[in-house]
């Protein structure tokens, strides 16, 4: 490297080439006196820059970027309150397992210490809700913090990194090359000797029971695990985030998802099990205290890290490596095909009471509209080319008990930290990872609210989108919860909103479902629509406590 070899670079010009080098085609963030020097090199590059109205917003939509392409969304915001505005975002992706990189500027380093404008300590804020936080402290460091964020982003479990970029930094002469990712890198197979003493537990395991995580649902873990499955014939349980692990024809194989609370037929076919093979699975997607409290059985653990140890998860095998390959090996060793006749009339159980209640959802008629007759009708709806992006709150439990999918990572849900206004920004990111295809984004009229008004932006980036906003008038989720504790709910109620005038008022057409008749035809008319279209439906909460009847265990959530 000459120093000599870039005269008129600056560190900003750096930051751009490194993110060019790692793959970025979009970054979404807004400006501010501490990186307009980054702003004003994207404009020299061919990344195209998305202006949103809040960073965390910003920040939801780079994860939306991680979570459906598994290379690190970009989000990208000025010094203080611009910096701390991403917490949520990136505690949201740390969570959820998404790829995202953040950029921070930040004041010069001379006044790190100083009382001044917009001053902060952002590396610790950030610090707890990320896999890597770290400050550029000279030019020629800005190739090896990028180069670090992005590994530590994508790699292992992924999650979110943050970059603290101070301005005298980026305007900085910056004679340094850009720093590039080895060709090949990454976890390898897991131990033979483990995998070995794997199948011979499941082999010879009364009812072995496979319990799907989050990683699961990527696509290349996805299609080695079907060919597991297909060999195994065992029954399958996956969390809300592994949706679409599993194909339609091992179907039959499925009890169901498992989270939030334990009171699922999932969770009865999960009692079956002498041994439990996880695959993906994080803690925070369903708490091992939740299924299996006892902790008499057996654990393999099948995932890129070694398993958080706890008491009610101690697995007597673990193969920890690449997914994919580690399932690949495991499946030529399996010996068995038959399902235990315990679990098999569990599943046959579980099949049984699905047709029953569908057919109920399909005759229920009245005004304001079941969830169940909703989920139906979308069921209808959620064709290959659709990608399905939910929010948090009550709604989001009857589609991810109930509703099914058969493609990974087709359907988006927020489980880690439940955050609410996750939806719209996740379908702004899918119209522009999968243009092809219809994106429908569904959230409460509480949550909506939390990020309503990145519909400007998606008019401005002609999103092809369609929000859905099941509309009752209080945060119904906790409100059922307070309910259940107390005898009654406090602070749940807020005002009504005309979601169609307030969709027009930014640019987007506005439709009103008032009847379940009319939900196939509106939705369909709505997909039609181009650009951002929402879509409002006044829905009947009254069996939402049935949501949260206990099987076992306490009601809080």
């Amino acid at each position: 490297m000459s120093d000599n070899q870039f005269p008129t670079q600056n560190g900003a010009q750096l930051v751009v080439k490194m993110l060019q080098e790692q793959g970025v085609t979009h970054v979404f963030g807004i400006p501010g006196a501490k990186i307009d020097a980054v702003f004003d090199a994207l404009l020299d590059s061919p990344i195209k820059t998305i202006v949103t109205r809040h960073e965390q917003n910003a920040a939801f939509i780079a994860g939306g970027i991680g979570r459906m392409t598994g290379k690190a969304g970009v989000a990208i915001a000025t010094s203080g309150p611009g910096v701390s505005n991403l917490v949520t975002g990136l505690a949201t992706a740390n969570s959820e397992g998404d790829p995202v990189v953040a950029i921070g500027g930040a004041v010069g380093l001379s006044d790190t210490l100083k009382q001044i404008h917009q001053t902060m300590d952002a590396v610790a804020i950030l610090k707890p809700v990320t896999k890597f936080s770290a400050t550029v402290q000279s030019p020629s460091a800005i190739g090896e913090v990028f180069l670090n964020a992005f590994r530590a982003a994508e790699s292992g479990r992924p999650g979110a990194s943050f970059i603290n970029l101070p301005k005298d930094i980026q305007a900085a002469p910056c004679p340094f090359n850009v720093l590039k990712s080895p060709t090949h890198f990454g976890p390898g197979l897991a131990d033979a000797d483990a995998i070995a003493e794997a199948a011979r537990l499941i082999n010879r395991a009364e009812n072995p029971i496979v319990l799907l995580g989050l990683s699961a649902s990527k696509p290349a873990n996805a299609e080695a695990l079907r060919q597991f499955i297909d060999q195994s014939n065992l029954p399958v349980v996956g969390t809300f985030q592994a949706a679409g692990a599993i194909c339609a024809h091992q179907f039959e194989n499925f009890g169901g998802r498992v989270g939030q609370l334990a009171n699922q037929p999932a969770d009865r076919l999960l009692d079956t099990a002498d041994l439990v093979i996880t695959v993906g699975y994080d803690p925070v997607e369903y708490g091992p205290s939740d299924w299996n409290g006892k902790n008499t059985r057996e654990i393999i653990h099948i995932d890129a890290l070694p398993a958080d140890i706890d008491n009610h998860y101690c697995p007597s095998v673990e193969l920890t490596g690449d997914i994919a390959r580690t399932l690949s090996v495991l499946t030529g060793q399996i010996l068995r095909h038959d399902r235990n006749a315990l679990s098999a009339n569990v599943l046959i159980s579980i099949q049984s009471d699905r047709a029953q209640l569908q057919l109920m959802a399909a005759n229920m008629h009245g005004s304001p509209v079941h969830p169940l007759r909703l989920v139906y009708e979308l069921q209808k709806l959620l064709t290959d080319d659709t990608t399905l992006c939910l929010d948090m709150g009550s709604f989001h439990l009857w589609i991810a008990r109930h509703l099914y999918t058969f493609r990974a990572r087709q359907v988006l849900i927020t489980n880690g930290q439940q955050t609410l206004g996750v939806a719209l920004p996740w379908a702004i990111a899918a119209s522009i990872v999968r243009p092809s295809e219809k994106v429908l984004s569904i959230s409460g009229d509480g949550g909506f609210l939390f990020s309503s008004m990145e519909l400007e932006t998606a008019v401005r980036l002609k999103s092809n989108l369609v929000h859905m906003v099941w509309i009752d008038g209080t945060y119904d989720m906790v409100a059922v919860q307070e309910k259940a504790k107390y005898g009654r709910s406090s602070g749940c109620d807020f005002g009504p909103v005309d979601v169609v005038l307030y969709a027009q008022a930014m640019g987007a057409t506005g439709l009103m479902i008032r009847h379940p008749d009319e939900i196939g035809a509106v939705m369909r008319q709505a997909m039609e629509i181009p650009g951002p279209v929402v879509v409002g439906v006044h829905v009947d909460y009254r069996d939402n406590h049935k949501l949260f009847e206990m099987v076992r265990g306490d009601a809080s959530c």
